[in-house]
Protein backbone atom coordinates (compact mmCIF):
# COMPACT_ATOMS: atom_id res chain seq x y z
CA UNK A 1 0.00 0.00 0.00
CA UNK A 2 1.57 3.83 -0.71
CA UNK A 3 1.12 6.62 1.00
CA UNK A 4 -2.13 7.81 -0.29
CA UNK A 5 -3.54 5.01 0.51
CA UNK A 6 -2.65 4.91 3.74
CA UNK A 7 -4.35 8.08 4.57
CA UNK A 8 -7.06 6.73 3.56
CA UNK A 9 -7.61 4.28 6.01
CA UNK A 10 -6.32 6.25 8.56
CA UNK A 11 -9.20 8.63 7.44
CA UNK A 12 -11.59 6.01 7.65
CA UNK A 13 -10.59 4.97 11.38
CA UNK A 14 -10.81 8.67 12.65
CA UNK A 15 -13.92 9.24 10.80
CA UNK A 16 -15.42 5.57 12.51
CA UNK A 17 -13.89 7.18 15.72
CA UNK A 18 -15.90 10.55 15.40
CA UNK A 19 -12.96 12.60 15.83
CA UNK A 20 -13.74 14.66 12.88
CA UNK A 21 -16.90 15.71 14.63
CA UNK A 22 -17.39 19.70 15.70
CA UNK A 23 -17.76 18.35 19.40
CA UNK A 24 -14.93 15.51 19.87
CA UNK A 25 -12.42 14.88 22.41
CA UNK A 26 -9.77 14.80 20.57
CA UNK A 27 -9.59 17.34 17.63
CA UNK A 28 -8.00 16.35 14.69
CA UNK A 29 -6.16 19.93 14.69
CA UNK A 30 -2.31 20.58 13.15
CA UNK A 31 -1.67 21.54 16.49
CA UNK A 32 -3.17 18.79 18.46
CA UNK A 33 -1.29 16.24 15.91
CA UNK A 34 1.83 17.52 16.18
CA UNK A 35 2.01 17.25 20.08
CA UNK A 36 0.90 14.04 19.31
CA UNK A 37 3.38 12.85 17.26
CA UNK A 38 6.22 14.29 19.40
CA UNK A 39 4.88 12.18 22.23
CA UNK A 40 4.46 9.23 20.09
CA UNK A 41 8.15 9.66 19.01
CA UNK A 42 8.98 9.80 22.39
CA UNK A 43 8.07 6.56 23.44
CA UNK A 44 9.78 4.65 20.77
CA UNK A 45 12.83 6.26 22.66
CA UNK A 46 11.80 4.38 25.72
CA UNK A 47 12.70 1.76 23.76
CA UNK A 48 15.96 2.07 23.43
CA UNK A 49 16.66 3.62 27.40
CA UNK A 50 19.45 2.39 28.64
CA UNK A 51 20.17 0.01 25.69
CA UNK A 52 21.49 -0.39 22.21
CA UNK A 53 19.09 -3.59 21.41
CA UNK A 54 15.52 -3.68 20.14
CA UNK A 55 13.84 -5.73 23.33
CA UNK A 56 10.53 -5.72 21.70
CA UNK A 57 10.50 -5.83 18.16
CA UNK A 58 6.41 -6.31 17.94
CA UNK A 59 6.01 -3.34 20.58
CA UNK A 60 8.22 -0.95 19.20
CA UNK A 61 7.00 -1.89 15.19
CA UNK A 62 3.43 -0.53 17.63
CA UNK A 63 5.19 2.90 18.22
CA UNK A 64 6.74 3.48 14.80
CA UNK A 65 2.99 3.11 13.04
CA UNK A 66 1.36 5.39 16.08
CA UNK A 67 4.37 7.69 14.53
CA UNK A 68 3.07 7.35 10.99
CA UNK A 69 -0.53 7.55 11.69
CA UNK A 70 0.23 10.95 13.18
CA UNK A 71 2.29 11.95 10.59
CA UNK A 72 -0.05 11.17 7.49
CA UNK A 73 -2.89 12.84 9.37
CA UNK A 74 -0.87 16.07 10.11
CA UNK A 75 0.29 16.08 6.76
CA UNK A 76 -3.42 15.58 5.58
CA UNK A 77 -5.20 18.38 7.89
CA UNK A 78 -2.06 20.55 7.03
CA UNK A 79 -2.63 20.15 3.43
CA UNK A 80 0.75 18.95 2.73
CA UNK A 81 1.21 16.05 -0.06
CA UNK A 82 3.44 13.84 2.33
CA UNK A 83 4.70 12.23 -0.79
CA UNK A 84 5.73 14.78 -2.91
CA UNK A 85 7.61 16.35 0.58
CA UNK A 86 9.36 13.25 1.07
CA UNK A 87 10.94 12.88 -2.86
CA UNK A 88 11.30 16.92 -2.24
CA UNK A 89 13.38 16.14 0.90
CA UNK A 90 15.48 13.15 -0.90
CA UNK A 91 16.45 15.64 -3.92
CA UNK A 92 17.41 18.20 -1.16
CA UNK A 93 19.43 15.54 0.76
CA UNK A 94 21.48 14.66 -2.15
CA UNK A 95 22.76 17.66 -2.79
CA UNK A 96 23.60 18.33 0.78
CA UNK A 97 27.05 17.53 2.40
CA UNK A 98 27.15 16.24 6.42
CA UNK A 99 30.72 15.52 7.16
CA UNK A 100 32.87 17.81 5.71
Amino acid sequence: MDIKGLTEEMHRLVESKGWYAKDSKRPQTPRNLAVSLAIEAAEILEHFQFTEEIKDREELGSELADVTLYLLQLASVSGIDLEQAVLKKIEVNKKREWDK
